[in-house]
């Protein structure tokens, strides 16, 4: 029986969404919304707040529309769980990178690895077809993208040195992490730090995510499910650099949000960017897609239901240095 209902909300979403696309009427828009709160669940707390939403709502409908009518893109736009958010409300809950200063220049410390360009490497590549990756994870209302982009990088890493694909916890890190500011942004470099100093990090079963900043909570009593000795920075600005780097094991990497981000549905991302760095993000892959566009393959931390299944395909070699919104700047990765 839940079966058929999702399938009856699925099939008149697509409907509405079809008819909507042609026009943009009233009725075409209120249906939409009705079908969309179905589809995620979503409930206001009074008439209020619902007309608030449904505004926003409609001026994002009429947003992507138009930008998918528009054609000659190689990404599309598309309703998700985020849609009745205005684009300040979304960057504001849903990223929280912090970069500190001395690295937000080209020169990014001694720990910073070059590696050898010569090295041949294959056209594409997926850690996710390695079994390196663990499912999407959402980090909800949390400003904490960069506990989730740290994590992944060292799920990664555990995965090829050990053989364990192992979910770990981006709580310990929330609470632990005292040079973070937990829901409230922090930095992939004190968190890789935090690990090392805590002595290894938990599973994420040992110390589950609760989508906001509580007290850390190691006592010794769990011992760590993965540890790691140190972590390096790649050469910024440099996307031969992180090519290389990310042949070698998944890489967090930092990423000016914009506001198309929000409604990103698929294809390769080409579009707006944010003014700085401010969310983490994790390149899995890259590869390049029928049209021959180059795109890094990037595991995110808004939910399955954003993006390709939580995944976005960033434009790859696209005529900056520093790569699309920043996205070859400032990565780093850790090392066991």
């Amino acid at each position: 029986m839940k079966f058929l209902i999702a399938l009856c909300i699925m099939i008149l979403w697509t409907c509405a969404y079809t008819a909507m696309s042609r026009t943009l009427s009233e009725p075409s828009i209120v249906e939409a919304h009705q079908q969309w709160k179905m589809k995620y669940g979503r409930t206001y707390t009074n008439s209020s707040e619902m007309d608030k939403r449904y505004q926003i709502f409609k001026e994002n409908l009429k947003y992507l529309v138009n930008f998918n009518n528009a054609g000659n893109k190689s990404y599309k736009l598309g309703l998700n769980p985020y849609s009745d958010l205005t684009s300040e409300e979304f960057i504001a809950t849903h990223t929280g990178l912090k970069v500190p200063r001395h690295l937000s220049s080209s020169k990014k410390g001694s720990n910073t690895i070059h590696f050898n360009l010569s090295d041949d490497v294959p056209t594409k590549f997926d850690w996710r077809e390695q079994g390196v990756v663990t499912d999407v994870k959402n980090q909800g209302n949390c400003g904490c993208c960069w506990a989730f982009s740290t994590v992944a990088a060292v799920e990664g890493i555990v995965k090829i040195k050990n053989g364990n694909l192992i979910s770990l916890s981006e709580q310990q890190l929330l609470d632990c992490d005292e040079q973070s500011y937990g829901c409230n942004g922090g930095y992939i470099e004190t968190a890789f730090n935090s690990i090392i100093q805590s002595k290894g990090i938990l599973r994420e079963s040992d110390y589950p995510y609760k989508e906001n900043d509580q007290t850390c909570k190691l006592n010794g009593q769990i011992a760590a499910a993965a540890q790691i000795t140190s972590f390096a920075h790649v050469t910024s600005n440099d996307e031969q650099q992180l090519l290389q780097a990310v042949v070698q094991q998944p890489v967090s990497v930092s990423i000016a949000v914009g506001e198309e981000f929000q409604s990103y549905q698929n294809g390769v991302y080409s579009g707006t960017c944010g003014r700085s760095l401010n969310h983490a993000v994790t390149i899995v892959g890259y590869g390049v897609n029928e049209e021959g566009k180059k795109y890094w393959l990037v595991k995110n931390s808004w939910g399955e239901s954003w993006g390709e299944n939580g995944y976005i395909r960033v434009l790859r070699e696209g005529g900056e240095s520093k790569g699309q919104c920043g996205i070859a700047m400032h990565a780093a990765y850790p090392i066991i």
